[in-house]
């Protein structure tokens, strides 16, 4: 079985599109630090899902209405295989810590 992390990511379209979209992103979220409990990284995943999904379509001029182009499975495909859950996790890490700080 082949290894597939990259860069301390779990692969390489996580890293890239962390790196491309959300480094030094200025999120807010305030909203997912409520009352001593753990933030919820499955929310902030479905968010960040649509945040990069919005970026590489309005970027490609996508549009419903016509078919496909072959660059947009291709962003789709690369898009599918993005570990979300994990991008959410590390933001919400480096969220807290600078709270602590």
């Amino acid at each position: 079985m082949t290894e597939k992390t990259y860069n301390g990511w779990s692969n390489y379209e996580t890293w890239r599109i962390h790196l491309e979209i959300f480094d030094g992103l200025d999120l807010d979220l305030d909203g997912y630090f409520v009352d001593d409990e753990e933030p919820d990284a499955y929310v902030l995943k479905e968010e960040l899902q649509q945040i990069a999904e919005d970026a590489v379509f309005e970027d490609m001029g996508y549009d419903e209405r016509r078919p496909s182009s072959l660059m947009e499975d291709y962003a789709r495909a690369f898009l599918q295989d993005v570990n979300y859950y994990e991008i959410a996790k590390h933001l919400l890490k480096d969220y807290a810590e600078g709270l602590k700080s």
